[in-house]
């Protein structure tokens, strides 16, 4: 056994309301720079719906995720080494800028100048891509407005995929909201596929991130993840990905879509795991088996042989603490509540959810039930507006068992705490009729419901037990000449790194200042081919007439 620490995110889906409020200030935390205006590190999604990009979960197109081959070891389903090297200049697999959507910018100009006349001015889409006008048709965000309808329901993989009906129609219609972002998996099959060896899962706290010193813009990376959560950044010819906020969670502060979160839905702490079983369990043969496989996986830390185990492996105290008190383990192996987004994908996903369950109370209402009676719930929940095999094909890979357990367990918790709360002797049956005991059941509710800042987000402050290791002033970084949010000798950030501090909070202020995806003259020295966006006629890519004259 080998025990490792990894942070872990769960969201609770009963409290999305779909405000893309976490979307918004990670945009602007992490991609609010030139060549990134389609990225979104994180996205909200209507379910029943295409997803962003779109239909991503449709592996039989984009071959993302691990597969077995015929003796049962995993395999890349993109394919193998050879395979990937013969495409390595032109890769089909891989989703265009259309299954995405072309970014756009308005006229403002044109509101702010217009003259005085009797016709109102219009602020008409120009593409950031082209700078010609466009006609919006596409957006990560696209499904909010036709909430999940038949459109795009129909389009859905996972509907595709159901041997039942789903209702459409409006009446009967059903949709909820699924922010997602980068797994930061467990067996990531991004960091396989990568040719240059640029991803790299840091053992500390198994953040999954790209160096974009030595990434070459391969886009292997691009089809190798199931969830497409990397993207490619069009004009420094690197991928990009979510970082999980490393410069925050580093100093102990949630990650910016977590502490910007309205619905207060995301929770952060820490697991221990054994690294030696990853590879055994991403190999069950069975796609329905892979939930009860990755639950293996995890340790429990209040095991003492599981502390003593990992202080001997490297984990600090403070992380080991951490994990006792972690409300991700509460929620995935002490309650089993949450639930891994596609698990046969086998990439051992490290962000959860718990499944929605308010249908079930609003269609009991509506027929004139108690919607809050145990009985009656219990009943109801096989007959969810969106079926249970539809959350059974998002979470455990069409098995409903675990997902009708955990609708279960939130119902059996409604009718409790309801009791209590109208003044009613509190039922202990109901606790035991889905497993639980009635202390459980009420950490469980104040988990969920009532939870505090410190008890949502527990996260060990390793920058400052390790405050050596990481200042900056100890360990420099930077040298003389270049940096990459400086120009190097070979054009836009070909020089060598910025202290990390320069580097992550102030996004490079060279790269985001550089603006022009049209104006390239303004890039000083050679141009890097490899950082090249293709457009216009960079300085130093052809020698000048004055040169060729003095030849």
């Amino acid at each position: 056994m080998r025990v490792m620490a990894q942070l872990a995110m769960v969201m609770n889906l009963d409290k999305c309301i779909g405000c893309h409020t976490c979307s918004v200030t990670c945009k602007q935390a992490w991609t609010n720079r030139s060549g990134t205006e389609y990225v979104w590190f994180n996205n909200v999604e209507t379910r029943p719906g295409e997803g962003y990009p779109r239909r991503y979960e449709d592996q039989d197109r984009w071959r993302g995720g691990w597969a077995l081959d015929r003796r049962g070891r995993l395999v890349p389903r993109s394919g193998g080494r050879v395979s990937r090297l013969l495409r390595i200049f032109s890769n089909p697999l891989m989703p265009t800028l259309q299954d995405y959507y072309e970014p756009w910018t308005y006229d403002y100009a044109s509101l702010t100048t217009a003259p005085l006349g009797d016709d109102m001015p219009v602020a008409r889409p120009y593409s950031l891509v082209s700078g010609e006008p466009m006609k919006i048709e596409w957006s990560a965000n696209w499904d909010d407005d036709l909430g999940g309808g038949p459109d795009l329901a129909r389009a859905d993989p996972v509907v595709q995929r159901l041997s039942g009906e789903i209702r459409l129609d409006y009446e009967r219609a059903f949709m909820f909201y699924l922010p997602r972002i980068c797994e930061h998996c467990l067996n990531p099959t991004c960091m396989a596929a990568c040719p240059s060896g640029a991803i790299y899962k840091r053992a500390e706290d198994g953040i999954v991130l790209v160096d974009q010193d030595r990434c070459r813009g391969w886009r292997m990376c691009v089809t190798g993840c199931p969830y497409k959560k990397i993207y490619f950044n069009h004009k420094t010819g690197k991928a990009e990905k979510c970082t999980f906020c490393y410069p925050r969670v580093e100093v102990g502060l949630p990650t910016v879509c977590s502490e910007t979160c309205v619905g207060r839905l995301r929770y952060l702490g820490v697991l221990l795991y054994d690294q030696e079983k990853v590879t055994e369990a991403a190999s069950t043969p069975e796609d329905t088996d892979l939930y009860e496989a990755q639950l293996g996986v995890f340790l429990d830390p209040d095991d003492p042989s599981v502390r003593e185990a990992a202080r001997r492996d490297g984990v600090p105290d403070a992380w080991i603490e951490a994990a006792r008190r972690s409300p991700v383990h509460a929620l995935i192996s002490r309650y089993r509540v949450a639930l891994p987004l596609h698990p046969e994908f086998r990439t051992m996903p490290m962000v959860w959810y718990v499944p929605p369950l308010s249908p079930v109370v609003d269609a009991l209402r509506n027929t004139g039930h108690d919607g809050e009676d145990a009985s009656n719930l219990f009943g109801a929940i096989e007959t969810l507006r969106i079926p249970v095999e539809y959350l059974a094909g998002l979470f455990t890979a069409g098995d409903t068992a675990p997902v009708t357990a955990v609708l279960r367990k939130l119902a059996a918790m409604r009718s409790y705490m309801r009791d209590r709360n109208v003044g009613d002797p509190p039922d202990p049956g109901k606790p035991a009729s889905v497993g639980m005991s009635e202390a459980d059941m009420d950490a469980m509710y104040r988990l969920l419901a009532l939870a505090k800042y410190d008890e949502r987000y527990v996260i060990p402050t390793q920058a400052r037990a390790e405050a050596a290791a990481l200042e900056e002033t100890v360990c420099p970084v930077d040298y003389s000449g270049g940096g990459v949010g400086r120009n190097g000798p070979f054009g836009e950030t070909s020089g060598g790194p910025d202290n990390v501090s320069v580097e992550t909070f102030h996004a490079l202020k060279q790269r985001q200042s550089s603006g022009a995806l049209t104006e390239p003259g303004e890039r000083d020295g050679r141009v890097n081919l490899l950082n090249w966006d293709g457009k216009g006629r960079p300085d130093g890519l052809f020698p000048s007439r004055d040169e060729k004259d003095d030849s």
